[in-house]
């Protein structure tokens, strides 16, 4: 990451929490991440009587870390920030160890493993609300553990809540070889379905590991021009029109977007889950969308699946927090299979 040999940034004076510690800063917004993500010295964050802090083992890269990074498309900026970021970094995800907790906090303690999400996560200790944070998965690491929480949540709603899977069903997963993807055709194919999973050509193999009976090539083919038809699709980066995702679906199938990307500043590609939502009073077919909840209980239901060996996250590789950037570039050049995850340094 760019700026490392620069003069480091300390901040004494946290609200009784003491010391400092590593973190990624981001000062201003930008689409380029080696040249607005860096490391600093920071203050360890202070916490109310309802927080917990967490000594952070590990984090993890996904789309939203660009669009944060980015303030773009431009609603995010209500969220994050009107004219540059509010918080140090753009991190959300975690895995760690519970460092201390509020006087109002129940249910957790010092020593505790727990994963889930937190704000400013690209650091070695970040505040997290005990609603959303929960005990880490038996079996998993610190580092495939916090590729987790937004990724997985997003998948579990959208497969089980949105998009209805059932047992014996026909589903279409576009963006199957990413973060979300890699989790959703887990979760259809242990519910039971029959799952076409869409991914380039080096990405085959592995959705089909995960579970597709059938794997298509977007490089190679059209995925939605054969003669199958879709008891439900979920679309996570396929970028169709709405009249050709309607086209493969079943007469009362659902169409799911939970992604898909564009250029536009104001809407991202969102155009296409507003016109969704529009349209589907009007016709047989459940076209919809959603915002993910990233809340304690969806991820007992996601930590229940691992521990049941109905889910897994893969994990492409593990960089140190100091290579952030590098990994916010690596996914943003498609070169990611499953999640990248980020590692802190024990001090």
């Amino acid at each position: 990451m760019p700026n490392t040999s620069e003069p480091i940034t300390t901040t004494e004076g946290n609200g009784g929490t003491g010391g400092t510690m590593t973190a990624v800063v981001q000062e201003r917004y930008g689409t380029e991440p080696e040249a607005v993500l860096r490391t600093a010295r920071l203050a360890r964050p202070a916490i109310g009587p309802d927080e917990v802090l967490v000594r952070v083992r590990a984090s993890s890269v996904d789309r939203g870390t660009w669009h944060l990074m980015a303030g773009l498309p431009y609603p995010v900026r209500a969220v994050s920030g009107p004219r540059r970021p509010k918080l140090p970094n753009p991190g959300r995800c975690v895995a760690g160890v519970v460092e201390r907790v509020g006087s109002a906090v129940t249910g957790f303690a010092p020593g505790d493993e727990v994963y889930g999400t937190a704000a400013a996560a690209f650091a070695d200790y970040a505040a997290a609300r005990p609603d959303r944070i929960a005990p880490m998965p038996a079996g998993l690491t610190f580092e495939e553990a916090a590729t987790v929480p937004v990724s997985a949540l997003t998948a579990l709603q959208a497969v089980r809540d949105q998009a209805k899977v059932q047992e014996c069903q026909r589903v279409l997963i576009t963006g199957a070889a990413g973060g979300v993807g890699t989790f959703a055709v887990q979760l259809a194919h242990t519910f039971g379905a029959e799952v076409t999973a869409v991914a380039s050509t080096p990405k085959l193999a592995t959705v089909r590991a995960l579970g597709a009976g059938h794997v298509i090539d977007y490089t190679r083919e059209d995925f939605l021009a054969g003669p199958r038809r879709y008891d439900a699709i979920v679309d996570i980066a396929g970028n169709r029109t709405l009249r050709d995702l309607r086209r493969a679906l079943t007469p009362r199938g659902r169409l799911i977007i939970t992604g898909g990307e564009t250029d536009g500043r104001w809407l991202g590609g969102t155009d296409r889950q507003l016109r969704a939502q529009l349209l589907s009073p009007f016709t047989a077919h459940h076209l919809g969308t959603f915002i993910a909840s990233e809340h304690a209980d969806g991820l007992r239901d996601v930590t229940t699946l691992i521990n049941t060996g109905g889910l897994h996250p893969v994990v492409d590789h593990v960089r140190p927090l100091a290579e952030t950037a590098t990994a916010v570039r690596h996914l943003l050049e498609g070169r990611v299979t499953g999640k990248l995850a980020l590692t802190t340094t024990a001090e």
